[in-house]
């Protein structure tokens, strides 16, 4: 008989999985069920619904630390970072577009803080601000074994200890459920510039990008879209040059960013054309690239429907060469973030999702592929993540062992048997 439980306060949580752990009854754990698409389906009739933790307990601006319960929804958490001038500079990425969600009307991404955690995806800010496990100080959680256990704290000099925050980010629940999460946030950016540089190919634009990362202009982002990626763009001066836009994106005081942006554009723009986005279009543009929404689901359709998505971890100059040759094998396209060391490629839907082609096309650089989008049925019958084997897999079934002995949380959700 299935079940949902619905813990409104810490303890009620306590209980909760106190009573899982006695009876050996797996979970399925959820906030708002936004990820829920993601990684391998949860085999348990019961539901863990955090979406009742809801709420900020402690937001100190002065400090850049804001302390939110697990189920609080990260629009809520945007609005009051907003209202203050913040923002959680890793970009948490918003699914709603490339799983078929609704999303937020002012941008900030859907879910809640715990999944956002749990999950541990960052956006194009990562290659200078770092990612989402870099951001969180502390947390509160309770184990598969219904114990209550905290790890750092609500401001940053009092961070001692073991770093669990950075074994939970990614973790999809599968080793305690969190109930409460401390980050630290960033001032917002005065201004923000994004340089376009026109026509490069792909191989070209990969080093255009590592050119203006290691250049002295403190580059925050740094993407790729070939022609026909660019041309689904929502930003016109992006959708009507016909032809691949490379962007740089420069943030922080405006005669700063000036100046940053025009010396982007003599390094860069050598033979070919170049323009900027100013601080609007930019963060449409970035938001875009976050979400992966030049690959976003029509209207209507089932991920069953849908062209399937992965998302490679590359070194940035085998990028183009990976890309390359997944196309020529499978079809589709791909662009580049994080200065060409993250791939999104979109592929016609496969009965297997061509795992072995893509993980073969990565194995010579040492790369990782995770599969973003597909229809529940191919995800059941393949690795969604990156396999593992030998000392690590033997490493991730003690750690999975030690938090939750009974394997009680989200069983199966990364790995199968796991």
């Amino acid at each position: 008989m299935s079940q949902t439980i619905k813990p409104e306060t810490e303890q009620q949580l306590v209980d909760a999985l106190n009573w899982a752990a006695n009876e050996q009854a797996s979970v399925n754990v959820v906030g708002t069920a936004t990820k829920s698409a993601l990684g391998h389906s949860v085999d348990s009739e019961n539901t863990l619904d955090l979406s009742g933790l809801y709420g900020i307990t402690q937001y100190e601006p002065n400090e850049l630390v804001l302390t939110a319960q697990a189920g609080t929804p990260l629009t809520e958490i945007g609005a009051a970072l907003t209202e203050n001038n913040q923002f959680m500079a890793f970009e948490p990425m918003d699914f709603a577009t490339l799983l078929g969600h609704h999303g937020a009307d002012n941008g900030s991404p859907v879910g809640t803080i715990g999944g956002m955690v749990a999950a541990g995806f960052a956006g194009p800010r990562r290659i200078r601000q770092g990612g989402v496990r870099d951001h969180v100080l502390g947390f509160r959680a309770i184990s598969g074994r219904g114990e209550l256990f905290k790890s750092g704290g609500k401001v940053m000099k009092n961070v001692t200890g073991f770093d669990l925050s950075k074994l939970m980010a990614g973790s999809f629940g599968t080793l305690a459920v969190m109930s409460e999460v401390t980050i630290k946030v960033m001032p917002a950016p005065a201004k923000t510039r994004t340089v376009l540089v026109f026509g490069l190919p792909d191989d070209l634009a990969v080093k255009a990008m590592a050119d203006a990362l290691n250049s002295s202009n403190e580059v925050s982002s740094a993407a790729h879209l070939p022609q026909g990626v660019a041309a689904r763009s929502a930003i016109p001066m992006v959708a009507d040059a016909g032809k691949a836009v490379t962007a740089i994106r420069v943030e922080g005081p405006e005669p700063s960013v000036v100046a940053r942006a025009q010396s982007l554009r003599g390094i860069l723009g050598k033979g070919y054309a170049t323009e900027e986005l100013h601080t609007m279009r930019s963060r449409a543009f970035w938001r875009a690239a976050r979400d992966a929404e030049f690959f976003k689901m029509a209207d209507g359709d089932a991920l069953s429907d849908a062209p399937q998505v992965w998302r490679l971890s590359v070194p940035p100059s085998h990028g183009a060469t990976v890309v390359d040759h997944l196309t020529s094998k499978c079809g589709g396209e791909g662009f580049y973030d994080w200065g060409g060391g993250l791939v999104w490629y979109s592929m016609p839907s496969q009965p297997d999702a061509a795992h072995r082609i893509v993980r073969d096309a990565l194995s010579e650089c040492g790369g990782h592929a995770t599969l973003m989008r597909a229809d529940g049925s191919v995800r059941s019958g393949m690795p969604v993540f990156q396999p593992q084997a030998g000392a690590m897999e033997s490493l991730l079934r003690r750690v999975k062992k030690g938090f939750d002995p009974h394997q009680i949380l989200n069983p199966g959700r990364l790995y199968p048997k796991f």
